[in-house]
């Protein structure tokens, strides 16, 4: 059986390798689109979660807070009870935006003896996102501001409000830290849809695939045999990629390497699953690139990648699980701007793994019954 698998092997790397557009499809379009795509994305604010952490003794905090509810920026607030909650709420993307109220908060807007202070985290992962974010909530908090204390003291207020906003895991709210490394997500899914997809409608168009179905092979071994190349082929075309996010780009990778090789098979085991099924159901090379394109785009834009998850309607967001950029770009941008640690690496493969198991067997299932 390995005997078989290896020259089956052996066949799909020199027809993949031999075509001039196979070639051209590995290495000209990813990187092509990972320099395009890096000075022309850009990102949208609506229905953001907002986090508050309130230790104001006074009403003012609250009413503060009254604000930003009433706005549709924010279609939901979380209360946050200790300053150990804002790390992990951050982290694991409840929210993308915290709210600090300090403790003399009212004392010092109703005494008017010194400015009140305010303080507001936001997710720098999304700096577009962020920055956008952030201005309109200073906006928000300067016209309540402005209005309670003439309201309080019947004039123009003396000291107004003093917010210090801080970006997390982005200080300096860099858009090539954030957007770069996710290209690597969504180019690497090209790639590799597109091989693994073409591979089986290949054989049907070129008449070689009855070959196939008379040589002494089973369709898990034939399978096999068409999911490795396409493996090693997007690996390496995701490695050009993340050479070029690295030693091009300068964004440097704080986490482990190990933890992105690892992740990166898990990742395009599942995309590769999606591409054979696609490649079992189509009869010419014409119908699986069709295919392709026609799951490529919702992939990438429910993959939090342009427009965040949690900006989504709650039916869309439940979608986006069966989704494996999804989790990949939460490791992609954790292992690079954070350095999240394996255990968190590990529990966003386990989706992985899972889609990988569902779509390969789909794929083998219909492999089987086609060939009936």
């Amino acid at each position: 059986m390995l005997n078989r698998i290896y020259h089956l092997m052996i066949k799909e790397f020199l027809a993949s390798l031999r075509d001039p557009k196979s070639r051209l499809l590995l290495i000209g379009p990813p990187i092509m689109q990972v320099f395009i795509f890096s000075f022309a994305m850009t990102l949208e604010v609506k229905n953001t979660t907002l986090a508050v952490l309130n230790q104001d003794r006074g009403i003012e905090g609250s009413t503060l807070i009254s604000c930003f509810e009433n706005t549709p920026t924010f279609t939901n607030v979380i209360d946050l009870t200790h300053h150990g909650e804002i790390d992990p709420t951050l982290d694991n993307q409840r929210a993308m935006a915290v709210l600090v109220i300090p403790q003399d908060f009212s004392e010092n807007l109703l005494s008017q003896k010194r400015p009140a202070e305010l303080q507001i985290l936001l997710d720098g992962r999304k700096t577009n996102s962020a920055a956008i974010l952030g201005g309109y909530m200073q906006e928000i908090v300067r016209k309540h501001i402005q209005n309670r204390q003439t309201e309080i003291t019947g004039s123009v207020p003396q000291f107004g409000v003093n917010v210090v906003t801080r970006n997390w895991f982005n200080p300096n709210l860099e858009p090539r830290s954030a957007f770069v490394p996710c290209l690597i997500c969504v180019l690497a899914i090209v790639v590799g849809l597109l091989l693994s997809g073409l591979s089986v409608a290949r054989e049907r168009e070129m008449g070689t695939f009855e070959q196939l179905l008379v040589a002494p092979f089973s369709p898990i071994e034939i399978l096999i045999g068409k999911a490795i190349p396409a493996m090693v082929l997007a690996s390496f075309s995701a490695g050009l990629i993340t050479s070029i996010v690295v030693f091009v780009f300068g964004v440097g990778l704080k986490g482990s390497f190990i933890m992105l090789i690892f992740s990166l098979e898990a990742f395009l085991l599942a995309v590769i699953g999606i591409g054979l099924f696609i490649s079992s159901l189509s009869m010419t090379q014409q119908q699986a690139i069709l295919g392709c394109f026609l799951v490529m785009p919702p992939m990438i834009m429910l993959s939090g990648f342009a427009t965040p998850i949690e900006n989504m309607p709650q039916w869309l967001q439940t979608v986006t699980l069966a989704n494996p950029i999804r989790w990949f770009i939460v490791i992609i941008r954790g292992l690079f701007l954070r350095g999240v640690p394996a255990s968190t690496v590990f529990v966003n493969m386990v989706p992985l793994f899972m889609i990988a198991a569902c779509t390969l067997s789909a794929a083998t299932f219909m492999f089987k019954r086609r060939i009936e």
